[in-house]
């Protein structure tokens, strides 16, 4: 034991153990293990580096990954961070202060939460907001298991077809294993149909209606009227929600939205190859109880000084297992975090700015790749920073020349369509070189 100054049990200890077990040696734990699956020789490890050869190596590695200029969204933006960002979600008070079960020592996260929650109900326009879920895709599923709690004797809920692909696929798989029957509302036109979702709900089973506010093929929705039908029929309605784009567009609490869900991704997180990002829920006071996840409150310590604790627990190890609502566990605030430091930083002007760049920018860009000939329009509707269009050309060989170029841009969708984004980060030098490859594709 002398190679492992840091392991706490002496030779004396395991023997003692081991004799209490029955067994005479550590090997004897692993005796069902087959002998033909344990590995015999000397493991294929790399000889010790120095710090400049560590450095050296991964700089060599780094140069192998290509960097391209990113022009898809779908659910994952290229949003600029400030640098700032990332320093505060580093600082030890906040990366490794305490999981916020108890509060006297967990101050920090705390706070960070408390401000998060606060961010998202300004956003939403919600009374409540929990901290934090996976991502958008869980959070709308978890809003879906929420339905049928919040509505007595209704077992359905719809979902729109015009939400992201990847959201509908995750609220499927958690339907189908929480007995939750799932129904559809087709998109016309490239929106949700009105018309369909009142048929369907006239049926008098539907406890809920997902549907977004900037949908798959970057439209923003016009949910006038949703609110007022799923209401008369006794129902819930759930918007799903790019939380970058409330800052310039209709909030839930306009819409009439009971729930708000999405994720948090396009607010200070990287892209990340996919990950991690945060999703988030918020809803009126009323279903409060029914919501996943914890909520922190602001009080007072003995000395009247001001404070923060957790004032909603749902998960099982705090009530009954069959009333629990939650399985977040406290890695998901470091991403409620970035949001929080990010938020903070831009303040409504910042994100009215950053809006207002993306527009530009994505205009430009469909406004150009039209003069090319080489696609039509497809949905004349207003759209903020991502648009599809019909490909005249092949769509693979249409993304092999981007690639080349070094652009990630053209993702075909399941129609068939193109689909593109250009956030703030895209200058029109860059448009202007992407339209170009187009033109020799």
């Amino acid at each position: 034991m002398a190679n492992f100054a840091y392991f706490p049990h002496t030779d004396e200890d395991i023997r003692q153990m081991l004799e209490r077990i029955g067994v005479s040696s550590l090997d004897d734990l692993y005796s069902d293990v087959p002998e033909t699956v344990k590995h015999k020789g000397d493991y294929n490890l790399p000889d010790a580096m120095s710090e400049d050869e560590v450095r050296e190596y991964f700089d060599k590695l780094d140069k192998k990954d290509e960097k391209l200029k990113v022009f898809v969204g779908q659910g994952a933006y290229d949003h600029y961070a400030p640098s700032v960002v990332p320093y505060i979600t580093s600082r030890s008070e906040f990366l490794t202060a305490y999981t916020p079960y108890q509060a006297e020592i967990s101050q920090g996260t705390l706070r960070y939460i408390f401000e998060y929650q606060s961010m998202i109900c300004a956003l939403t326009g919600m009374d409540v907001s929990n901290a934090s879920m996976y991502d958008g895709s869980t959070a709308a599923a978890e809003a879906v298991k929420m339905a049928p709690a919040c509505t007595k004797h209704k077992t359905r809920v719809l979902i729109s077809e015009t939400l992201l692909p990847n959201v509908i696929k995750v609220i499927e798989t958690y339907a189908k294993y929480h007995g939750i029957e799932l129904g559809y509302v087709p998109g016309m036109d490239g929106r949700t149909c009105l018309h369909h979702m009142k048929a369907e709900l006239a049926k008098g089973d539907v406890a809920g209606v997902v549907a977004p506010s900037v949908n798959r093929y970057g439209v923003i929705e016009d949910l006038t009227g949703f609110a007022e039908a799923i209401h008369e029929e006794g129902g819930i309605f759930i918007e799903y929600c790019d939380p970058s784009a409330l800052a310039v567009l209709k909030i839930p609490s306009e819409w009439g939205a009971d729930i708000a869900v999405g994720d948090g991704q396009s607010l200070g997180i990287p892209l990340s190859f996919g990950g991690p990002y945060v999703g988030f829920i918020a809803c009126k006071n009323e279903y409060v109880r029914k919501m996943p996840g914890r909520i922190v409150g602001e009080t007072v310590d003995s000395e009247g000084r001001r404070c923060f604790c957790l004032t909603l627990q749902a998960r099982e190890q705090h009530i009954r297992r069959e009333k629990a609502t939650s399985n977040i566990c406290s890695n998901e605030s470091l991403m409620a975090l970035y949001v929080t430091v990010y938020l903070s930083i831009m303040g409504p002007q910042g994100m009215k700015e950053v809006n207002d760049r993306s527009y530009a920018a994505s205009h430009y860009l469909h406004d150009e790749l039209l003069k090319t000939g080489k696609f039509e329009e497809v949905f004349a509707h207003p759209f903020l920073k991502e648009f599809v269009l019909k490909p005249l050309i092949p769509v693979e060989k249409l993304q092999m020349k981007l690639l080349d170029g070094g652009f990630f841009a053209g993702l075909e969708t399941e129609e068939g369509y193109v689909t593109f984004c250009a956030t703030e980060r895209r200058t029109k030098a860059e448009i202007d070189e992407l339209v170009k490859l187009v033109k020799e594709a």
